[in-house]
């Protein structure tokens, strides 16, 4: 029974040996990383290529070939593409005046505020929702409280100068 002539010898595969997709992968990630060190690429487009590069997108070496090519990678992307996103275009559409609503203060602010968790809680893209909110709530907040925030600053360093 130990000479048995149908049994075969299986090989494994070396350890050390990186297939051709891995090579792929790993050059197509040092690109990506040679994009992202890149300061001459707007920051806009390297921050979606550093986002595609964390999920493994499959748009990625298309990102890093445009960016590389030189085109600003915003304007050529096509929000529109998907029934889900023209959901998300609407609710993208509301962020703005709401956002403009909470800066402002008054009596409509808390009903925006809560508009503005609704959308976001209906949302496909609740995230990617949330930091354009963010990011128009602290851009009109700023303009809107310039001087404010100046004042502030003022008092502030004027208080630990006279200490």
């Amino acid at each position: 029974m130990a000479n048995h002539s149908s049994a075969t010898v299986r090989e494994t595969p070396h350890v050390n040996r990186t297939s051709r997709t891995n090579t792929i992968v790993n050059a197509l990630k040092q690109r990506a990383q040679s994009v992202l060190n890149d300061r001459s690429i707007d920051a806009q487009s390297r921050a979606i290529i550093r986002y595609a590069l964390e999920i493994n997108d499959p748009w990625l070496a298309k990102l890093v070939r445009r960016a590389e090519a030189g085109e600003t990678i915003v304007d050529t992307i096509d929000f529109s593409a998907t029934p889900e996103t023209s959901i998300d275009r609407s609710s993208e559409e509301k962020i703005g005046p709401l956002a403009e609503m909470i800066c402002r203060g008054g009596e409509e602010s808390a009903a925006a505020l809560l508009v503005l968790m609704a959308t976001l809680e209906n949302s496909t893209h609740p995230k990617a929702l949330a930091h354009a909110a963010k990011h128009l709530a602290f851009t009109r907040c700023g303009e809107l409280n310039a001087y404010g925030i100046v004042d502030a600053q003022i008092a502030v360093i004027e208080s630990e100068l006279m200490s």
